[in-house]
């Protein structure tokens, strides 16, 4: 049985979220959960969580390590934290994948000291689904690295190419670099120099994508440096939220539109379904020697959940197994 370690202390709502979240991933999920955090907090929530009793298992963490505390500092001075020994139990092999809804920067900073790149990658890139017009794409990076080469940004193609084939299912899939233009002398030096680099490879490489091409669904795969992708995410975030609240605001004025909401009723919650970020669950931290997947800092119990499948389907399809194999062949 696949046995994931969840970090009980991360997220707004931590521990309480994080252990209903792990109680329905229990009933639901063919796996073994380890709650990583402060044992009595954990045990509090527990106790009155409905779970499969065999199914979740403690590990206690003494330390936990803030949103606004320095990453590179916390992971080396808190060695007891949720972070730290949850990503101890990953380079121990104790178990097969970790998650955390707490500081993106300390996760990332501990994977990369612990747990180190796999072989040819140079930096890890995290990658988010994002719906599109057509089929969810990944945007990859969001925030691991705002200082990125060419190299590392052929390097998230591989990486997103290769969740993309095994995990979202698309035969061939395509990868794009976020760019202000289709025009190969378009953007940054950055771009352009990586454009130069995909073009040298047999992978799908469909040139410069816009950002108003990422919601169309032209690429599987959007490449761009953590410090544009970070951007792309929250405002996308941002964008989706104001446009619920306008809406809501729009059709509860008057009689005529509050009916037709009613009658609309179903396609809002289709809508909602494919835009809400909990369906999703997590974010993968790609191209780190472990599985580790960064949920959003304001996780429901519903979006635990879904981190917890989401690390399940990263290990049964041996995500960082293909990443090596197609690195590999990448001969740039």
């Amino acid at each position: 049985m696949i046995k994931v370690a969840l970090d009980a202390m991360g997220g707004d709502r931590a521990p309480r979220v994080v252990v209903e979240g792990a109680a329905w991933a229990s009933g639901e999920l063919d796996c073994h959960i380890v709650l990583v955090g402060k044992e009595r907090s954990i045990k509090k929530f527990l106790n009155k969580a409905d779970y499969v009793k065999n199914k979740i298992s403690i590990e206690n963490a003494t330390e936990v390590i803030k949103m606004n505390d320095p990453a590179a500092i916390s992971v080396r001075r808190k060695k007891h934290s949720s972070i730290s020994i949850g990503i101890d139990l990953l380079k121990e092999k104790r178990v097969d994948a970790f998650i955390s809804a707490g500081s993106t920067g300390a996760v990332v900073c501990a994977g990369a000291l612990k747990l180190r790149t796999l072989p040819g990658i140079e930096r890890p890139g995290i990658g988010v689904v994002l719906p599109t017009l057509k089929n969810p794409c990944m945007v990859i990076d969001i925030g691991a690295n705002i200082e990125t080469t060419p190299r590392h940004l052929l390097h998230y193609g591989v990486m997103g190419l290769a969740y993309a084939k095994y995990i979202l299912g698309r035969h061939n899939p395509s990868v794009g670099i976020l760019n202000i233009g289709q025009e190969e002398s378009k953007g940054t030096e950055l771009v352009r120099e990586a454009r130069q680099l995909f073009e040298k490879t047999d992978l799908n490489f469909i040139g410069n994508v816009e950002a108003r091409d990422v919601y169309s669904g032209k690429a599987d795969v959007v490449v761009c440096e953590g410090f544009v992708g970070n951007i792309v995410l929250k405002v996308t975030e941002s964008f989706a939220e104001s446009t619920s609240a306008l809406l809501k605001q729009e059709l509860t004025k008057r009689l005529l539109p509050k009916i037709g909401a009613i009658l609309s009723l179903p396609a809002y919650r289709a809508i909602r379904k494919k835009i809400d970020y909990s369906e999703y669950g997590g974010a993968p931290l790609l191209g780190i020697d472990g599985r580790i997947i960064i949920a959003h800092g304001n996780s429901n119990a519903k979006a635990i959940k879904n981190a917890v499948r989401a690390a399940i389907e990263y290990v049964k399809h041996k995500i960082n197994k293909h990443i090596i194999e197609d690195i590999e062949k990448i001969n740039v």
